[in-house]
């Protein structure tokens, strides 16, 4: 039944919902005096995220979907750098107070290609534009093949009480097919240096659908993985948009697996981490029983963002750098993306706001619902229908929709509460996107259902 479903639906490709509306729906109608705005009506009661953008690499990884670029040298990093520190100074004036700043995640690229001392820098410049509260996360994605003991020194100093390791797949055919040779020993030092330093948050990376992938090989990568017992495993399903990415035309489609190889890939993944007592969050995440994720799964407080799920309840992310995003309660806003344009705007003295989007009341509407879904595999429709000062009438052109899934058996629809069946999980994406107004504009660039 469920090869089935994957066979039926897979081909299809959807959001990942980590924001509604998507970042393909963002304009050039929401700048930078709008974003001005938008800092200026900021709440004092209101608690910050900050998320940090690098967008540099050592290499280039075939795979990669995301805005990066190789630098070989380190002056372009310090220059890039030097705009991070202009840029948090401005949209921290643009704010009528100092905000408190719960998390702060710093992502890329690689964001540990900098040196420990512009590392240091940077989270000196954020804790005196803002008030980092004691106790904040403070998370960085972390390149195990380039991190330096030094660099990890900084991090502890720093504050840094979480680290995301890419590991992607360890098997050596998978890896020279991405452009990513990463000894399992490189990985396990570093995560030990981290523990070391006193950064035992642990998160590793694992993607499945790779070229030459099998199922043998991702349980290996599995099995090679517990071993070091990180807390946290995201587990994300290979999206080949060669036309969007150039890089990626450097794999072989025909190496691709499948649809239902590719559900073959994450369910083995998914069970040899359970077997190993790992809890599954959401679509992709896996967690140690005691986690903060675990937690707020149970208590219902589990929620999605750019960085995937969390147990973050805010609603005002701060975005920093070329391409970033950020969400305030207004609406997205995004920076420029080629980081040359990036700095030569914030050098200017001004915001670097590209393009957003400002919600509406059916967009909020719509993201709670779809919110729900990707978190909870269940909605109380009713409920969230009262809460908008709507009648379910609203929804009767997705629930017509939503037919074809109750049919075969995917959701169970009951007293106007949606609930994705436990074995059609996996096809969640499926079901939130039943209630996106925007789908299809720009299918071509996101990931395949399975």
């Amino acid at each position: 039944m469920k090869s089935a479903l994957a066979a039926s639906y897979g081909q299809e490709r959807l959001p990942r919902y980590t924001s509604y509306p998507t970042a393909p729906n963002f304009s050039s109608n929401v700048g930078e005096d709008i974003y001005r705005n938008w800092l200026g009506a900021i709440s004092q009661h209101r608690t910050a995220s900050l998320y940090l953008h690098v967008p540099f690499c050592r290499s280039m990884c075939w795979y990669c979907g995301c805005h990066t670029s190789v630098a070989r040298r380190n002056e372009p990093i310090a220059v890039y750098a030097a705009a991070l520190r202009c840029e948090i100074d401005l949209v921290a004036k643009a704010i009528p107070h100092r905000a408190k700043v719960a998390h702060i995640h710093f992502g890329g690229g690689t964001p540990t290609i900098m040196t420990p001392e512009l590392f240091a820098d940077l989270v000196g410049s954020l804790r005196c534009s803002f008030f980092v509260l004691p106790g904040a996360e403070i998370a960085v994605e972390i390149d195990p093949r380039t991190l330096t003991p030094p660099m990890i020194e900084a991090m502890g100093y720093g504050g840094v009480n979480r680290a995301s390791l890419g590991v992607q797949s360890f098997d050596p055919v998978v890896q020279r097919a991405i452009n990513r040779i990463q000894r399992f020993e490189q990985t396990a030092a570093v995560t030990d240096g981290l523990r070391k330093a006193g950064i035992n948050a642990i998160n590793f990376d694992l993607i499945y659908g790779l070229p030459h992938q099998t199922i043998e090989s991702c349980v290996q990568t599995v099995m090679q993985c517990v071993a070091l017992r990180p807390d946290r495993l995201s587990v994300f399903g290979y999206a080949h948009v060669p036309s969007f990415k150039k890089h990626q035309r450097k794999i072989s489609e025909s190496a691709l697996p499948g649809s239902l190889e590719r559900y073959r890939q994450s369910e083995a993944i998914a069970d040899g981490l359970q077997s190993a007592g790992y809890v599954p969050i959401g679509l992709d995440h896996f967690a140690l029983p005691d986690d903060p994720l675990v937690v707020a799964q149970r208590n219902g407080l589990l929620h999605r963002n750019f960085q995937g799920y969390t147990d973050d309840r805010g609603d005002l992310l701060l975005g920093f750098g070329a391409s970033a995003i950020g969400r305030l309660p207004q609406g997205y806003v995004q920076n420029m993306v080629p980081t040359r344009d990036y700095s030569e705007r914030i050098a200017s003295g001004r915001l670097a706001t590209a393009k957003g989007y400002a919600l509406t009341n059916d967009d909020q509407f719509r993201a709670e619902i779809i919110e729900r879904i990707m978190c909870d595999f269940a909605v109380d429709l009713d409920e969230v229908c009262r809460r908008h000062g709507r009648g379910r009438e609203t929804l009767s052109p997705e629930l017509a929709r939503l037919s074809s899934l109750v049919s075969d058996g995917v959701v169970a629809m009951k007293n106007g509460k949606l609930k994705v069946e436990n074995d059609s999980r996996f096809l969640v994406r499926t079901v939130a996107s039943t209630f996106d107004a925007h789908i299809g504009r720009s299918a071509a660039i996101h990931s395949r259902a399975v």
